[in-house]
């Protein structure tokens, strides 16, 4: 790849599991009661047809892990998993009182954090409790992340008799230098025996989670562990750019320095050898960031052009409404976006009070939701089009000019009414999409806001 294109492109911007983008969201004019009636708007439009999905942020974790960018609360003291888990269920009440009628599961996903930090006793309780009063969609699809160092066989099994059929383990890189500078030590051995219980249980996904562009971190490393995450064969493998983002208020990513990264170019070789790697044994690129084998749902999903991307990331099938519970979560109703409280104790206090713990969102205009669906499009298509005249907005004149750029650097082409990203313009899909952010064109940030693109 051009190196002259990577200094050039090489600026931050988002990720777009969102748009708008959460710091262009309009906070003036948002309520709680208008996030509300978006809710209830899409319920009523989509629950009996696609049903809704549940993401459940899960927060603790035993230690800090430095690349992390999650809202995460570092204890040890396991007694905390109790009052959280009732405050999640007391959440979902509020919102299935707000609701109405018994809700359709089609998908339902735990993050955090660490999910496996919690028993799998409470566990049970949590997801019982979820599903007592829903109902579950044909095809549904259960999830979680775990941690191959404190995933056990009766987390797994526990899981598995809940409904759950796909796992994804967190390995980042098998190197240990790099291991003990992002503070995440975990040998092969963990991450093996992890996968192979899973397997054994009879998980049909399991997917492994790598990072490239560490502190540290060199191509022969990013080689190294992709030889060893092949001797396993996940059926899809998240290959993540480290977002260098230390200026989140309770990021620890300042235990080492910008002058300990890869520089741009060293980075953008990683991901390429990495895909060179992984396409030689059997996977697919998916979207951004993202592999499968042909026999998984993602492979299926891309296929058939019903991939679909959120806060969750990229998901196999697409809900209309999306439901956030747990401090920070964001709930999507695609008319609007909440984001719950990030403390612990604001979340507590407020579902104490009968209130569903909101603190911000944006609910989306017109102009928003086509922008939306230009963006999703590329993100999750490699293509967008506007010969449908709901898909035509006031500035896509300037919008075509800017992507002028990019047909000239070999990274899209027009067809009619039409944009495809090249092969060699996949790698730059967030500065594409950029193009379309219309409030990014209009109020450039004065500080940085997101990471780096490359």
């Amino acid at each position: 790849m051009s190196q002259s294109l990577i200094h050039k492109y090489n600026v931050a911007g988002p990720r777009y599991t969102s748009y708008p983008t959460v710091p262009y969201w309009d906070l003036e004019s948002f309520s709680l009661e208008g996030w509300k009636a978006s809710l209830q708007r899409a319920f009523q439009e989509s629950n009996a047809t696609e049903g809704l999905s549940l993401y459940i942020h899960l927060p603790f974790c035993e230690s800090l892990c430095t690349f992390c960018g999650c809202h995460k609360r570092i204890t040890k003291r396991h007694e905390v998993e109790s009052p959280y888990i009732k405050a999640v269920l007391k959440e979902w009440s509020l919102y299935l009182e707000l609701l109405g009628s018994k809700p359709v599961i089609k998908e339902l996903h735990l993050g955090g954090g660490t999910p496996t930090f919690f028993s799998p006793e409470h566990l049970n309780l949590l997801i019982s409790g979820l599903l007592e009063h829903a109902e579950l969609a044909e095809g549904y699809e259960f999830s979680f992340e775990g941690h191959p160092n404190n995933t056990t066989e009766a987390h797994l099994t526990t899981l598995y008799d809940l409904g759950f059929r796909r796992v994804s383990y967190g390995v980042q890189d098998y190197n240990l230098s790099i291991q003990k500078a992002i503070n995440r030590v975990q040998p092969f051995e963990n991450v093996k025996r992890a996968t192979d219980l899973a397997r054994k249980i009879g998980y049909t996904s399991v997917g492994h989670d790598i990072i490239f562009g560490l502190p540290f971190q060199t191509e022969t490393d990013v080689i190294e562990t992709i030889t060893k995450t092949k001797a396993l064969m996940p059926d899809r493998i998240a290959f993540y750019s480290y977002a260098h983002v230390p200026w989140i208020k309770g990021n620890g990513q300042r235990g080492f320095s910008e002058a300990d990264l890869p520089t741009p170019a060293s980075k953008r070789q990683q991901y390429e050898t990495g895909k060179q790697h992984f396409e030689a044994a059997g996977y697919v690129e998916i979207g951004m960031d993202h592999f499968a084998l042909k026999s998984d749902s993602l492979y299926k999903a891309m296929a058939h052009k019903t991939l679909h991307r959120n806060f969750m990331g990229y998901t196999a099938s697409k809900t209309q409404a999306m439901i956030g519970l747990g401090v920070s979560s964001i709930s999507d109703s695609w008319y609007g976006f909440a984001q719950n409280v990030k403390s612990n104790e604001a979340y507590y206090k407020l579902l104490d009070q009968d209130i569903i713990p909101v603190f911000k969102g944006h609910i989306l205009n017109t102009e928003d939701l086509i922008i939306r669906k230009h963006i999703l499009n590329l993100m999750c298509n490699f293509e967008t089009q506007w010969e449908d005249e709901a898909l035509v907005f006031n500035e896509l004149p300037e919008v075509l000019i800017k992507l002028k750029e990019f047909e000239l650097d070999g990274l899209l082409q027009f067809e009619s009414k039409k944009v495809i990203v090249t092969e060699n313009g996949k790698a730059f899909i967030r500065n594409i999409c950029m193009a379309f952010d219309l409030l990014l064109q209009r109020t450039k940030p004065e500080t940085q806001l997101f990471s780096m693109t490359i």
